[in-house]
């Protein structure tokens, strides 16, 4: 099971308290849990896409570093982005690809 999320509440707790409390309770709480039905690694690749079509950017660093701990690879991701850019658009494309070549960095 996935370690429990805390960014909406370290984010925006005196904000919007109800919000964060969604976002860390339920959104990553209760159904990313959902293993049985999505795999963690099928949700990531799942949201990954959807941040990109949607052109989502600022969220799409952390949801690529959990992708990358959900075990996609640096390939399948360059794949994901590939397979995209025809269907969500090209700039989308080349803004993902440049999010994504600093998540999987060599290190």
């Amino acid at each position: 099971m996935a370690e429990k999320q805390t960014a909406g509440r370290d984010l925006l707790e005196e904000f919007a308290p109800k919000f964060a409390q969604l976002n860390d309770d339920v959104l990553f709480g209760e159904v990313w849990s959902r293993e049985e039905e999505l795999s963690p690694r099928d949700r990531s690749m799942i949201t990954v896409s959807a941040l990109i079509a949607g052109g989502n950017f600022e969220q799409l660093t952390p949801h690529l570093q959990r992708a990358k701990t959900n075990g996609i690879t640096q390939e399948e991701v360059a794949e994901i982005i590939t397979h995209l850019s025809f269907y969500a658009g090209w700039p989308k494309a080349w803004s993902a690809f440049n999010i994504a070549k600093e998540v999987y960095k060599k290190e």
